[in-house]
């Protein structure tokens, strides 16, 4: 009876240090991997969208870029744009 005590007792210890040994696997390895591959994607896609504006923008056929959040507008445009339309502005004048 002794021993069937002893080998349950084992049995549950071995159990809690699994699950233990586990969350420390999980904590240290497991979760950082995946916060640093979400970081790394999601920085990716706010320079995918810079990049993407920058290039809208750039392109001087247009009246810039509109960025609108809630009741604010922004328009972005290059600045060669911008000297390009003041040269024009001065040659025609």
């Amino acid at each position: 009876m002794e021993i069937k005590k002893q080998k349950t007792l084992m049995i549950a210890l071995f159990a809690v240090i699994a699950v233990l040994a586990l969350l420390v696997i999980y904590a240290f390895a497991v979760r950082p991997a995946v916060n640093g591959y979400a970081t790394k994607v999601y920085q990716q896609g706010v320079q995918d969208a810079v990049v993407s504006i920058m290039q809208q923008a750039a392109q001087c056929n247009s009246k810039g870029v509109s960025l609108n959040y809630q009741n604010q507008t922004l328009n972005l445009v290059a600045l060669q744009c911008y000297q390009q339309a003041q040269q024009n502005r001065t040659n025609s004048s």
